[in-house]
């Protein structure tokens, strides 16, 4: 099994085992949704709803165990009191959502009493999530107008540049991109904001999409950016910063071979293709921020809503992932190890601390 935010477990262990996997159904809607709660030892499982058409039962169990598992790592290292859960709705959202649906899917997650907390994933959006809360009080990532944090984009961009700004102070000496040379492979709702972030520092910025009407948006307001037709050409391109800010697995082994890059990181999950990719990077000397470190602005600033949403203290928040792929450089270099090794060590020492804590008996 492969992660979807890159980590560096091939199988599940006995200590990766899930507290809960929940099976939903309701013929009426049409609702058949997968949870998976993979651990609370932080506190109440975090994590989004992906609307999907899987192939079958057995594709869509195998992406919730491991988006699961993910956010646990991904909760941990953002520092977050919150454990990792994930939620799967299996359908085509552009024809199988609707009101019956979102709101029966509602009660089977008010039915977990409070262990799972649910927000938007690939296929869910805000006002979904408004419709989910009318029957369920566990929900984040909501709009504006109901009281939400509104697009998650906003912070998740921010935290990419902040783990960009912490990569290039560990191999160039200082945190800025100033004059550094930075391909933003996908520029949607992430990688535009990313784009506005670096040239706000002073790098220089290529861009590529599939969508090329988002390539001419931000050539539109910025002329000064690059493109270049494809994600190969981008990946090969004489550059210092590569940004993997669109789909997953973008780090295979023909790109990671053809690489010019020193520094990797970007905003999309899962970009490394499968497992003993994150060493390849480290034995050619260019330095992997991990994705789902520097992509967690996201999720801090839906859970910061779950405490009545104040976009100062969640920006700030995000703002410490700086400091976290910082901690994250240093572990590496000093057990030897590559950077994704040393996150997953990292979240693994803070869900074993902290969740001991839970054996301290409080009283009543």
């Amino acid at each position: 099994m492969t992660d979807v935010f890159g980590l560096s477990h091939q199988e599940p262990s006995r200590q990766s085992r899930h507290e809960q996997v929940v099976f939903c159904a309701d013929e009426r809607s049409g609702l058949y949704a997968i949870v998976a709660i993979y651990s609370t030892a932080l506190g109440p499982g975090l994590g989004g709803t992906r609307f999907y058409p899987y192939p079958d039962e057995q594709a869509a169990l195998a992406d919730v165990l491991n988006l699961s598992r993910a956010m646990a790592y991904k909760n941990a290292l953002a520092g977050l009191d919150h454990g990792g859960a994930k939620a799967v709705i299996i359908g085509d959202p552009a024809t199988d959502k609707s009101e019956a649906l979102l709101r029966a899917y509602g009660r089977f997650v008010q039915s977990l009493g409070g262990r799972y907390y649910t927000a938007c994933d690939v296929g869910t959006y805000s006002e979904d999530m408004d419709l989910v809360a009318r029957e369920c009080a566990f929900v984040t990532g909501r709009t504006l107008a109901n009281g939400g944090a509104g697009d998650s984009s906003i912070l998740t961009a921010y935290g990419v540049f902040q783990g960009m700004r912490a990569a290039a102070d560990h191999r160039y000496g200082t945190p800025s991109l100033r004059g550094k040379r930075v391909g933003v492979e996908g520029v949607g709702k992430v990688g535009h904001r990313l784009v506005e972030h670096l040239l706000a520092d002073g790098a220089e910025v290529v861009v590529c999409d599939v969508d090329e009407r988002a390539v001419e948006r931000v050539r539109g307001r910025h002329p000064e950016v690059e493109s270049v037709a494809d994600a190969a050409t981008l990946a090969a391109a004489d550059l210092d910063v590569y940004a993997p800010c669109a789909l997953g697995g973008a780090l295979t082994d023909g790109t990671v071979a053809g690489l010019r890059a020193t520094i990797v990181c970007g905003g999309a999950n899962n970009q490394l293709a499968h497992p003993g990719v994150e060493k390849q990077l480290a034995d050619r000397g260019i330095l992997y921020a991990p994705d789902y470190v520097v992509n967690s602005g996201g999720v801090i600033q839906v859970a910061d809503e779950i405490a009545g949403f104040n976009m100062e203290r969640a920006k700030a928040r995000a703002a410490q992932i700086f400091g976290t792929t910082q901690k994250i450089f240093v572990i590496a270099d000093e057990e030897g190890v590559p950077p994704a090794v040393a996150a997953d060590r990292l979240a693994e020492r803070r869900m074993s601390e902290v969740g001991r804590l839970r054996a301290i008996w409080l009283g009543r």
